[in-house]
């Protein structure tokens, strides 16, 4: 069994490969500053070290601990905050990673496997659903923060001799996907209409997103590792199916009993009107392809939505 390093593992996506790690028999250091992750997220087989992944102590831990392979999911990850301050969103997810090459390059590190975004490298892609070989157009800092951060990766992979594995996830939801910080609309959707309150559709409501389970994502990552391909590798994790916002609500009132009316706004500007990966490289190269069907995962995901909220 592996031992294997997980940054950002008391998030959402994160947790999820913790779990599957510990289930799989193999020793697990979590790193995680817990701005958006949660202790409880982290399974108590688990090690965590509540550190940034830009401190130097958590170079020296990796350096100590020695990981053969490495799962980095730590990450500046909104949007809007890094058009606000690029500044900062460079610092966590270019000097981070940079930083964590480093020690993984001392420790003998032989695989990374980097949590990449799709929609966010391609912007508004001429081809849906979209290859990896379309044109890499980031429409914001966050997009180009991680488009660095795979050229970094094929830049250790090639010179290092590390197998490095970038998979540009679609819109990832699931249990432990909350409404606040990290969630997505699906986990705003379910959480508004569980408590009967409105949902705000920004534009026509006709915007299209590939949504992709998070069990779904944990199983791309471990087939990585499995594979560990000796070239750098980026590749699309998503359905290919598009759905609309208006589908999406659609489908969650359904399920939820209907409580909660659809309010209008104003579009938001630099929103994607169309997104969906192309995951059939990911077929060819890891033997991957998605198991859960929309309609089942979004029952599932309320399920729990609901069973917290009864819980709190």
């Amino acid at each position: 069994m592996a031992r294997t390093l997980v940054t950002g593992g008391a998030g959402f996506i994160g947790s999820h490969i913790v779990d599957a790690l510990v289930d799989r028999g193999h020793g697990v250091l979590v790193i995680d500053n817990l701005v958006r992750g949660k202790r409880e997220n982290v399974n108590p087989a688990a090690e965590l070290v509540e550190l940034d992944v830009r401190d130097e102590r958590a170079a020296e831990l990796v350096r100590g601990f020695g990981p053969e392979v490495i799962f980095h999911h730590a990450a500046q990850m909104d949007v809007r905050k890094s058009v606000a301050d690029p500044m900062y969103d460079a610092d966590v997810n270019i000097l981070g990673i940079i930083n964590l090459m480093e020690a993984a390059t001392d420790a003998g590190t032989r695989q990374v496997v980097f949590a990449s975004s799709g929609g966010a490298i391609y912007g508004e892609a001429g081809q849906v659903p979209t290859p990896e070989t379309a044109p890499l157009n980031p429409e914001s800092p966050y997009g180009v923060s991680k488009l660095c951060s795979e050229l970094y990766l094929g830049y250790y992979g090639r010179g290092k001799g590390m197998s490095c594995v970038s998979l540009r996830y679609a819109n990832v939801y699931g249990p432990r996907q909350d409404p606040y910080g990290e969630g997505g609309v699906v986990a705003i959707f379910t959480s508004r209409l569980l408590a009967a309150e409105p949902c705000c559709v920004f534009g026509d409501g006709e915007q299209t997103r590939d949504y992709t389970h998070v069990h779904d994502v944990v199983a791309a990552n471990l087939a990585a590792m499995e594979a560990a391909p000796e070239e750098p590798v980026c590749l699309n994790i998503g359905t290919g199916q598009e759905t609309t916002v208006n589908e999406l609500y659609a489908e969650l009132s359904a399920i939820t009993g209907g409580r909660g009316e659809l309010r209008p706004e104003p579009a938001r500007a630099g929103e994607l009107l169309r997104s969906a990966l192309d995951g059939r490289r990911a077929r060819a190269v890891l033997g991957w392809e998605p198991q859960i069907p929309l309609r089942d995962g979004l029952r599932e995901y309320v399920k729990y939505m609901a069973g917290q909220k009864g819980a709190a």
